[in-house]
């Protein structure tokens, strides 16, 4: 294996891997804030958004 494909290779991998870890990252990220958004509506917290579709 040449240098240059061994460059291309390590760079392809880093790429990868810094993708897999920002998917994951975002993933987490969403369960906690849907843990979050359901403790809120559990204590009686609603959404304003929720006000405006009730007359």
């Amino acid at each position: 294996m040449s240098a240059h494909a061994l460059y291309v290779t390590a760079a392809y991998a880093i790429t990868a891997i810094v993708l897999a870890g920002l998917i994951g990252w975002i993933l987490l990220d969403q369960r906690a804030r849907k843990r979050e958004l359901a403790a809120l509506e559990a204590a009686g917290v609603r959404r304003r958004s929720d006000k405006a579709t009730k007359p």
